[in-house]
């Protein structure tokens, strides 16, 4: 027997290597990620860290001692390149990018995604950054220190608030968004309107409807990019933000079935007996029971699928079904989300939006779904309560904002 290989020393592969112990395997573990850090949290890197109010020291998910002290063996700063499986199903090995050989008989992959990239003309030069990575940061923070103009590409999560960051320094920051709206495939068009003029209220520069088509250069390095609509603007750094991409070529490899990730079920098993995966590089059926399968590029999804796919390692059947949840810091701004509001056909906004304190419920054929809750930690709270206890809150109830979300859940049996 040659134990577990788990390839990726993200959040999930962690949680997936604790998880596996604490399931009562006693089977050797090996925990490869291709970053020469020891595994850390990645959230921060848009927020705090950028900022430079926490450092990568304050942000390591397991400290190697504790992870040997679990007889878990981390191995930092080396890719996996080649996996191979016996012809037989019991096993394989893994091929590094120094050489080093790892026999495994069960393989977890929380490889994770990579940023997507922009494709235009200069899009090469010094002075465009991605951040994904601690490198990615450690880099991007110190160019930040010496910058004016900032140009961040892509109106998102990561984009927002790296926007935030840059203008509570100080910074000239130029949103380019090509969507009609920000953080369009996220939440409802009011939140969407909240953040625009929240943005521009703090003194961004917003723009939509509009993409990059080249970026300018002066001495091999950044000095402005010109827009779809013929507008120049200066800027000395420019963030990328614009999605990221499942890392699938090792899935590739093992020829497990893809669809826009590495497809699993709901106990994060792929086609293939003996490989689970977990986090970001996966789909998996809805965890709430909804319709179509969804890609989540979430904490609480690689930390809860992670689970799950230990689980399923050690003959245990622990589907991942724990409601979703999500954050985003921007400015004094704490956007809180629980559940997914994808197919809703109605949405409730409670509280007092030019107070930035606000929620918006999201609603399908009556039947609760999700929450965005704006420096309403409340609201988010009791929906997210009621999500768990697969509970509802009446729309008309929701309303009123006069009553406490938590005094409005009806029970399953109640609500059905």
């Amino acid at each position: 027997m040659t134990g577990t290989l788990v390839v990726g020393a993200s959040q999930a592969g962690v949680q997936l290597a604790v998880s596996l112990r604490d399931c009562g395997d006693d089977e050797p573990i090996t925990l490869i990620g291709d970053e020469s850090h020891v595994p850390y949290q990645r959230p921060p890197l848009s927020k705090a860290y950028l900022h430079g109010t926490t450092d990568l020291d304050q942000m390591v998910l397991r400290a190697p001692d504790y992870l040997a002290d679990r007889d878990i063996t981390l191995i930092t700063g080396d890719r996996v390149d080649r996996i191979s499986m016996a012809a037989n199903g019991s096993g394989g090995e893994a091929v590094t990018s120094s050489g080093r050989r790892l026999a495994f008989d069960r393989l977890a992959l929380t490889v994770g995604a990579r940023p997507r990239l922009l494709t235009v003309p200069g899009s090469d030069v010094d002075g465009v950054r991605y951040l994904r990575t601690a490198d990615d940061a450690i880099t991007l923070r110190d160019l930040q220190a010496d910058a004016t103009s900032i140009v961040v590409v892509g109106g998102g999560f990561i984009g927002l608030e790296a926007a935030a960051v840059a203008r509570a320094q100080g910074k000239t920051v130029t949103v380019v968004e090509a969507g009609e709206r920000l953080i369009g495939r996220a939440v409802a068009p009011v939140v969407s309107e909240f953040y625009l003029a929240a943005h521009r209220g703090r003194g961004v520069d917003v723009r939509l409807g509009t993409q990059i088509v080249e970026v300018q250069q002066r001495d091999s390095r950044i000095s402005g990019v010109v827009l779809s609509d013929g507008t120049r603007i200066a800027a000395d750094l420019m963030i990328v933000g614009i999605g990221v991409e499942p890392c699938t070529e090792l899935a590739e490899q093992l020829g497990l079935e893809l669809s826009g990730g590495i497809v699993v079920d709901q106990f994060a098993r792929t086609n293939l007996p003996g490989v689970v995966a977990a986090g970001d590089c996966t789909v998996q059926p809805h965890p709430l029971g909804g319709e179509g399968s969804v890609r989540l590029e979430s904490v609480q999804n690689a930390v809860s699928q992670a689970k799950t796919a230990a689980a399923t390692l050690a003959g245990r059947h622990q589907p991942n079904v724990a409601v979703p949840w999500f954050w985003s810091d921007q400015y004094d701004l704490k956007l809180q989300i629980a559940g997914l509001s994808r197919g809703y056909d109605h949405y409730v906004v409670r509280g007092d939006v030019s107070a930035e304190a606000f929620s918006v419920l999201y609603y399908c054929s009556g039947q609760l779904l999700a929450v965005d809750a704006v420096n309403a930690g409340a609201d988010y709270m009791a929906v997210r309560k009621a999500l768990t206890q697969g509970a509802t809150i009446p729309a008309d109830a929701a309303a009123d904002a006069a009553t406490p979300l938590r005094d409005c859940i009806i029970p399953a049996a109640i609500g059905a």
